[in-house]
């Protein structure tokens, strides 16, 4: 079992590391300018997504976004990010996709103020708020996009009956996680009794596996220069570097990294 299935099987740990780890990481990335703190994602064949010169640096982060993200069309719609990290995803979105509004919410308010001052672009907006209750009124939004994150949250089924909450009838759920083999049952059955419709669902472990390898040189340096080496392990799993544990329990089936687009009727 790895450092991270370890933790994240523990409910008050997992609400631990959303209130530490993440402040923490945002912290000493300072100055790195980390703007992706989720895995990333290379397809087979390649495919060759334009970018701008300034994002090119995050091209496997950006695709991941861009495989969950347009699977449903965003133009003029009313979107919400849960669990945003450092906004790189946002921005992306926001500049390419014209969103009519973006928000995106994250529960680390060091990472919030961190994005506010980062992303400063018309039509999206960074606010503090946690996954579990959503700040937003029923039937308020077009899209909600959760990219690799509900695996912190204590009450996965309890987050999906929100993002069904806050949806518009015929709004969409945009997501992609991963979980370790003996999680596989009980996050399907969550995903299936949702009160939302299934309209694609895909694994996308090995497209992930190569987009790991594709930020290898990058992560492992930045594990070994900002973090003690009391650390390293976890940091290393969650970077997704290869050799540790979670690149391993990929690469072995024993971790699947999957995407959905869910409807709400």
């Amino acid at each position: 079992m790895s450092v991270l299935d370890r933790l994240f099987s523990i409910p008050f740990v997992r609400k631990a590391v959303w209130q530490l780890w993440y402040p923490f990481l945002t912290r000493r990335l300072k100055g790195e300018e980390v703007l992706f703190l989720n895995y990333a994602y290379e397809a087979a064949p390649h495919v060759a997504l334009t970018l701008a010169p300034e994002d090119e640096p995050n091209r496997a982060c950006i695709q991941l976004y861009h495989h969950v993200a347009s699977q449903a069309n965003l133009p003029g719609k009313d979107v919400l990010e849960v669990s945003c990290g450092h906004g790189g995803g946002a921005s992306w979105i926001t500049r390419t996709m014209q969103p009519a509004r973006y928000t995106a919410l994250d529960l680390n308010r060091t990472g919030v103020e961190f994005c506010q001052k980062r992303h400063r672009l018309a039509g999206l907006n960074f606010v503090q708020g946690n996954a579990q209750h959503l700040p937003f009124g029923d039937n308020s939004l077009d899209v909600v996009i959760n990219i690799e994150a509900s695996h912190c949250y204590p009450d996965f089924a309890g987050f999906l009956a929100e993002v069904a909450r806050v949806l518009r009838p015929g709004g969409h759920f945009l997501y992609a996680d991963f979980r370790f083999r003996d999680g596989f049952a009980s996050w399907e059955q969550a995903i299936a009794s949702a009160p939302l419709e299934m309209a694609q669902a895909q694994d996308i472990s090995a497209d992930v596996l190569r987009g790991m390898d594709r930020n290898a040189t990058r992560n492992l340096a930045l594990v070994h220069q900002r973090l003690p080496n009391l650390l390293r392990p976890i940091g290393s799993d969650f970077a997704g570097v290869p050799g540790s544990s979670v690149y391993e329990a990929l690469r072995t089936g024993e971790l699947s990294y999957r995407s959905w687009c869910l409807r709400k009727a």
